[in-house]
């Protein structure tokens, strides 16, 4: 049980460090000139590898739950955790995916590519919102589980 523990925390708090950047470059970011925005923008090349990291923090704290059930409010958030991250890949698909397509990874410049940067920084915000508090339940969850 700590060895997973152990791992879900780990890949948990990974996934906040893409989350982080993008919420916190978001407001020197989001007004630039399209010029200057696509060049910024090729800074995130490579950053799909990331997502081992999101699918390990789901499936960590999917096994997590599993092992918790029945042990009340440890359980709990580490389902929350898990719900967490089960969002966070669910507005990445929604919202951020489809930003990136529509860009060709923001090398193609699309009539709509303000509204496009728009969906891909607030995506990227909300997902750094949803994972903290994800990793803040699992978190309590780690501290409130008896031994």
């Amino acid at each position: 049980m700590k060895l997973l523990q152990f791992i879900a925390m780990v890949f948990t708090a990974l996934a906040l460090v893409p989350a982080g950047a993008h919420f916190f470059e978001l407001p020197n970011k989001i007004h630039l000139a399209q010029n200057d925005y696509f060049i910024v923008q090729n800074i995130y090349r490579g950053w799909a590898l990331f997502g081992v990291v999101l699918f390990g923090a789901l499936l960590s704290n999917f096994a997590l739950a599993v092992a918790m059930r029945g042990r009340g409010t440890p359980f709990a958030l580490v389902a929350i955790s898990f719900l967490c991250q089960l969002a966070t890949l669910v507005i990445f698909f929604l919202f951020t995916f489809p930003a990136n397509q529509a860009t060709n990874n923001w090398t193609a410049v699309p009539e709509n590519w303000e509204a496009l940067r728009r969906q891909w920084e607030y995506a990227h915000a909300t997902n750094a919102v949803i994972a903290f508090a994800g990793f803040c339940a699992l978190t309590l969850s780690l501290l409130t589980a008896k031994r």
